[in-house]
Order: structure tokens, then sequence, then C-alpha cells
């Protein structure tokens, strides 16, 4: 059972990657990502809603009053996140964007641990924390430097748009994987207030759907995306419609297995199940991706960040 738990989390890991790959395709025919986003995080919350319904969850809503208003907002980092992935993923590879996700999932880990924040409990610095840390560091640089190598000719991503651009994108996917980790200390404060870990999922992702909406219409009204196409999602692939789904089991699977092998290891298995998928895109083109070879700089910045990685949770 113990070994089946394992397992389910290295998969819940290597649908996050799927996720971000997948969601190009939605993208693509929608025509804007924050109207990819909107969709993909509607659907994941429609069936977040059919799961908590057959669990009979729902009741735990009516806890909602004696809750904290900062702890509803969990959701927020899911939009970041996902738009993300849609911007970075052609343009930086399955692989790259995936580390730099790591990455900031990973210090910002560690921030909330070393200080304790979000009612999270304190620990120490340890040598294996450090060492973990450098390797993750490490890893991402190599892996970042070997990236115009490895992209096939006229990808995005691989003409020269400006250092200040480059360094926008990396910035980026720092950020948008340390809002994962600051998702789930909030998320878990609001689990503690209403025991019921997929109505905690309803609301984040509830959040996460009304926020991105806003942010489309904002940008719609101000002429700064296009009006979202319907018209083409009629041709997309079926595995196009797959991301809402991966996202629901990412947060379903983390949630539920947490209490059984405990938060390390999830993580660990999950990070891990993230890195190993998005080489593996990379490197065969999956998902109508750009193929970048998977260079023995490449193997070894993924090397290095599954060891930084494992080392941080595990030792």
């Amino acid at each position: 059972m113990h070994t089946a738990l394992l397992a389910a989390a290295l998969l819940v890991g290597c649908l996050l990657a799927v996720q971000a790959s997948v969601n190009l395709q939605l993208n693509s025919a929608v025509g804007t990502p924050y109207g990819a986003s909107t969709l993909q995080l509607g659907i994941a919350t429609g069936l977040l809603v059919v799961l908590a319904v057959a669990a009979g969850a729902l009741g735990a809503l009516g806890g909602l009053p004696d809750v904290e208003p900062w702890q509803l907002l969990g959701g927020l980092a899911s939009p970041l996140y996902i738009t993300s992935g849609i911007l970075l993923f052609p343009r930086l590879g399955a692989l790259a964007a995936v580390g730099l996700f790591v990455t900031g999932q990973m210090f910002a880990s560690l921030a909330l641990d070393l200080f304790g924040l979000l009612g999270l409990e304190r620990q120490e610095l340890s040598a294996g924390i450090v060492l973990g840390a450098v390797a993750v560091l490490a890893g991402i640089i190599v892996i970042i430097r070997g990236m115009k190598a490895a992209a096939p000719t006229g990808a995005p991503g691989t003409s020269s748009a400006g250092r200040a651009g480059r360094a926008g994108r990396l910035a980026l996917g720092i950020v948008a994987g340390g809002a994962l980790p600051v998702q789930g200390a909030v998320n878990a404060q609001l689990r503690a207030q209403l025991k019921e870990p997929l109505t905690v999922a309803v609301i984040s992702f509830a959040v996460a759907t009304f926020t991105i909406a806003v942010v489309l219409l904002v940008l719609y009204a101000t002429r700064r995306t296009p009006k979202p196409r319907i018209a083409p999602l009629k041709k997309m692939p079926w595995w196009g419609w797959l991301g809402g789904a991966c996202a629901a089991a990412y947060v379903t699977g983390t949630f539920l297995l947490i209490p059984s092998i405990g938060a390390a290891v999830t993580i660990a298995l999950t990070v891990t199940g993230q890195q190993l998928t998005s080489a593996l895109i990379d490197h065969k083109g999956l998902f109508k991706l750009p193929q970048r070879s998977l260079t023995k700089p490449r193997a070894l910045g993924l090397a290095l960040l599954l060891a930084g990685s494992l080392t941080i949770q595990l030792v």
C-alpha cells in the first residue's frame, strides 16, 4: 500500500508537467493566455465541485464566517502559475520552464520553513538544506545555459529579444513557482479551519477562476489582449482539454497524500515527477511542443535539480 502511495505522488507530479504542456493547445485555440487560463481553471473548479458534492464535503462551507480573509487567497497563485506556463513553455521549453518553477518552489519552501511563516513550524538550517539549495541553483543555471543549444532552429525565444526580456521570463518562472508553496501554506491554514480538503480545493480554484476572469476582462477592455475565440475549440485535440483534470487531480492528490506519506516525501516525489516528465516532453516534442534534445549539459542540470530537490526535502 505504501509503495502505491509513493507511485501516486510521483504520478501527480507528472500530471503537473502535462497540465502546463497541454494548456498550450488551449491557448492556441482560445487565442489569449488569459482566456485559456480562465477556461482551464473553470473546468478544474467544476470537476472539484462534482467531487466535493459526491463526497458530501460542501457542508464545510458553513464555516466560512469564522475564516480569516487572507486564508481565502491561496487560489491567487494558480492563475499566475498556469498563465506563466502558457507563456514560458514555447519560449524556454518544458525542462527549462519547469526547472525555473521548481527552483522557485524550493527556495520559497525554504523561506517558509526557515522563518516559520504562515503558521508553519520553524526549522533550523542544516547542511543538507544548504547542499540541496546549491545543487538546485547550479542545476537551473546549467539548464538555462544549455537552453539555446538544445532548441530547434526558429523556436520561440531563440532569437535575440534583449537581455531584459530574457531576464523577465526567468524571473517570471521563479516567482510563479515560488507562489505554489505559499498557496499550499495558506490552503493548509484554511483546511485547519474547515477540516475538509475538497472544500478547500473548491474555494482555492473558485478564487483562482474569478481572479483570472477579472484580469481577462480588464485586459480586454483596455485592448491588451484579444477577445477569446470559441469556434476553434471544436478542432482542438482531445488532450487539449486535460489541463483542468490534471490540475484537479494534482490538488486532490496532494491533499490526500500528505497526511499518509508526509509533506516532505510528497513534495520530493511530485517535484521529481514534474522534472522527469518535462524532460521527456522536451526530448520527444510531445503535445506539439518544439523538440529540444536532452543534451549532456541539460541532463547534468536535470540531475542536479533532482538531487537538490530530494536533498532539501528528505535529508
